[in-house]
């Protein structure tokens, strides 16, 4: 049996895509009949500490204690690479996400002559080029990975002119389209359990809610539809701590709009995420940037008209029109009234774009779509693995 290292910033429980398409990829590797070792830090241990996996699980999971800097955690955390290594000899490195795990795994596997392969995501390009971002580092882990997947067509295209390979795999995200279904039974989760009156159109977003996921043009759309209509903002996450002055302000200057945000608060049960999302009259995906959100996927295959911004894959997946509506960045302003059109659709309308949207999702974006990629690239990276 071959074994793979899978180095990530974030694994679940952890929040975040990056964390949720990590341990959805070390449970299909696994189920390819690769051995897995996961690799991840963590702010909730003493620094340098390293937790043991827990026995029993599909694949094992070491969690260390960050330091307060990366030029500290980086070297310790090749200490214990070099320990697990020694203890288990890996066919190959895999990267999740560009920096750091991604440096770092290219790095270790240069060192001890075996494979490595990277993911870039979203941010580890869009952002990490750019200030404050070591942009050599960056170059460097591009050109000297074994092989590179990208979550979108678009983002593939951005790896090719920093790095100059014409190689690079897209990996599409997927999603378990039997948990995000259309349509459902009724589920525990009712709009009446949430305080949503019954005459309310929910506006939804899932995740985290941050500035990049288009906070601003979130709670703008919400007062520009309650203009019309009685309406509410569900947020199926939370919002991030270092964004909360934003919603506060919203309260403090439209107080009674305010009240008309639901924050369900991290909800680490996926059926209940997709309960939440049945809920939701229009999906709104309103990013600055973007890779490929897992929460658009996970929407589209629970049946919702979505609205999307044109940031990195989303049209990719979003065919505007068709199967949901793609608005350009230039005018998220106009979020509200695209939402109060996407409203007066007629039942029948509406009812064609959710249809697509999940077949749009069942026909390109499903675990067995992405577990036949991973078998070609497991076959790329470890030639005659089992």
């Amino acid at each position: 049996m071959k074994r793979l290292l899978l180095i990530t910033e974030r694994f679940a429980p952890d929040l975040g895509g990056v964390a949720t398409s990590a341990t959805r990829l070390a449970t299909t590797l696994s189920q390819l009949g690769i051995k897995i070792d996961v690799v991840t830090w963590s702010r909730y241990l003493q620094p340098g500490e390293v937790l043991p996996p827990q026995e029993g699980d599909k694949y094992r999971v070491y969690r260390i204690g960050l330091y307060r800097h990366w030029d500290m955690t980086m070297p310790h955390t090749l200490n214990v690479l070099d320990w697990l290594h020694s203890s288990h000899a890996y066919d190959a490195v895999w990267g999740h996400y560009l920096f750091p795990s991604g440096f770092l795994a290219t790095w270790f596997a240069a060192l001890k002559g075996i494979a490595s392969t990277v993911s870039a995501r979203g941010n580890d390009i869009d952002r990490e080029m750019f200030p404050p971002g070591d942009f050599a580092r960056l170059q460097w882990t591009l050109q000297h990975a074994e092989v590179i997947t990208a979550v979108s067509a678009d983002m593939s295209r951005k790896i090719q002119l920093l790095s100059g390979r014409d190689d690079v795999l897209v990996l599409k995200n997927a999603v378990d389209t039997e948990i995000f279904s259309f349509p459902a039974e009724r589920g525990e989760i009712t709009r009446e359990s949430l305080g949503i009156a019954p005459d309310e159109a929910v506006l939804g977003f899932c995740g985290e809610l941050r500035e990049k996921k288009g906070q601003q043009f979130l709670l703008s759309a919400l007062t520009t539809v309650l203009q019309q209509r009685p309406a509410c903002l569900l947020i199926i996450g939370e919002v991030r701590a270092s964004q909360e002055s934003v919603l506060q302000l919203y309260k403090t200057h439209q107080p009674e709009n305010a009240q008309r945000v639901v924050i369900t608060g991290h909800l680490p049960n996926q059926e209940k995420v997709a309960e939440h999302l049945r809920l939701c009259d229009v999906y709104l995906q309103p990013s600055l940037w973007e890779g490929m959100p897992n929460a658009l996927l996970e929407a589209m295959a629970c049946g919702c008209c979505c609205i999307g911004s044109d940031a990195g894959g989303i049209p990719e997946v979003i065919l505007h029109g068709e199967n949901g509506f793609v608005l350009p960045r230039s005018h998220l302003h106009k979020l509200g009234e695209a939402v109060l059109e996407c409203l007066a659709m007629s039942p029948e309308d509406k009812n064609r774009l959710r249809q697509a949207a999940r077949d749009r999702i069942l026909t390109q974006y499903s675990i067995a779509q992405e577990k036949f990629q991973l078998h070609t690239l497991i076959d790329c990276l470890i030639p005659n693995s089992a």
